[in-house]
């Protein structure tokens, strides 16, 4: 890594001490403290909405005048609807239980020790995500339930609107007796400060970085502070031979089209050749009408408007309305395919098959499998969890959509009378 500039160095660092000693007043926090800041923060997101939409127009004004994607805008675009959403995300995060303390086993030894393994907050967690600023709400609120300081770096892209919300979000934290420090915003007029956030190990305990496979990759790969690695979305729809096609086509539909800019949204469509002949005018059509492009192998090409797919199609996060789209000989080419390109996000099959359905979930490595529901699903929200911090696509720790209990680690308290050994 690059000689990083040694004010950057110092600030991180300087955050990082302050969070520390932050988290130890989090870690003794009753749940009732914490429930009542989250509610205070809601209640302050909306009341000083108009501080905070002013901010975010600036953001959006800057990134259109700077020529940024329209996957990106929408991204950073917050509206009243946006921030609403936000605020409820903080009040379902308190309406949750609190797993700090949580026992996750527990036995006694034959020896007459009691042994309880707990949950607790890991400490200091470090945030480093893009463009989307209601993320800087979820992962305050998430880390605060779970009893964690948080250092958020955020996009310069959206650097006026975090800096609107981490305001509000710490003047309430102080308003309801928690330390202003639980919530800090890093400096992202610079990329030292997130060399300088990878290499705080030691004051922080976790990484989590959540954006583009190249912001990802630079965490995972360049980072002293364990990471927890979030995955982009090269997401499939699988129909089978047993779908329901009005089902299908409203599952490809919602999959694709209901929010091109996020990682649960379909890249690939696969289809299986028992029904192509009665489904792909069907599916081409309704795609094309939601002014989907199709990138589609030899079947899906001889289609008007449809364009050749390449191996670059297959193996794309498009975040546009733009699918790849094949014929599949059966249920194993499906499987096979996306063993090859997906990034294990979520996949979905659709199928009154119940084999079939077996077959493919258990087959299909990913951190979520939908059966005869659109992709759209995987969200923490959905999901019962309140907000989320990240969809994980890793195997160690946490998987999928990562709510409060993947904030936590462990602990082994072990009571005994007297005993030595």
């Amino acid at each position: 890594m690059s000689t990083l500039a040694p004010d950057v160095v110092a600030g991180v660092r300087a955050a990082a001490v302050a969070a520390r000693t932050a988290s130890y007043d989090l870690a003794l926090a009753p749940r009732a403290s914490k429930d009542v800041a989250l509610e205070t923060m809601a209640t302050a997101l909306l009341a000083r909405a108009d501080e905070i939409l002013a901010a975010n127009a600036d953001d959006v004004e800057r990134g259109e005048t700077g020529g940024t994607p329209p996957n990106i805008i929408d991204r950073l675009r917050l509206t009243p609807e946006r921030l609403a959403g936000m605020a409820q995300g903080l009040r379902d995060v308190a309406a949750l239980p609190d797993p700090v303390g949580e026992v996750v086993r527990g036995s006694t030894l034959a020896n007459g020790l009691e042994l309880r393994q707990v949950r607790v907050p890991f400490g200091v967690v470090g945030m480093i995500y893009e463009a989307r600023p209601n993320v800087t709400a979820d992962a305050a609120g998430i880390c605060l339930k779970s009893g964690n300081a948080v250092l958020l770096r955020g996009s310069g892209s959206a650097a006026s609107s975090n800096a609107a919300i981490v305001a509000v979000l710490r003047d309430a934290a102080v308003e309801s007796g928690l330390p202003a420090d639980a919530i800090q915003l890093l400096p992202s007029d610079t990329h030292d400060s997130v060399g300088a956030l990878m290499q705080a190990r030691g004051l922080v305990d976790v990484l989590i970085p959540r954006g583009g496979a190249g912001l990802i990759r630079t965490v995972v790969e360049g980072s002293l502070v364990p990471v927890i690695e979030t995955g982009v979305g090269n997401v499939h729809v699988y129909v089978d031979r047993a779908a329901d096609l009005d089902k299908a086509i409203d599952i490809v539909l919602n999959s694709k089209t209901h929010r091109t800019s996020v990682c649960n949204s379909a890249e690939s469509l696969l289809i299986h050749a028992d029904i192509a002949d009665e489904f792909l005018p069907r599916v081409v059509k309704a795609l094309q009408a939601s002014d989907v492009t199709i990138h589609g192998d030899a079947a899906f090409a001889a289609f008007e408007g449809v364009r050749p797919a390449t191996d670059e199609d297959w193996e794309s996060e498009y975040l546009s309305l733009d699918i790849a789209a094949a014929v599949v000989p059966d249920l194993e080419a499906a499987i096979a395919h996306i063993r090859r390109w997906s990034s294990g996000h979520t996949e979905a099959i659709v199928t009154e098959d119940l084999a079939a359905a077996r077959r493919f979930t258990a087959a299909v490595d990913s951190a979520a499998v939908m059966v005869n529901a659109s992709t759209r699903f995987t969200d923490g929200g959905e999901f019962g969890f309140g907000a989320e911090i990240g969809i994980s696509t890793q195997k160690l720790h946490a998987r999928g959509p990562m709510g409060l209990p993947e904030m936590t680690s462990t602990k082994y308290v072990v009571t005994g009378d007297g005993h030595v050994r």
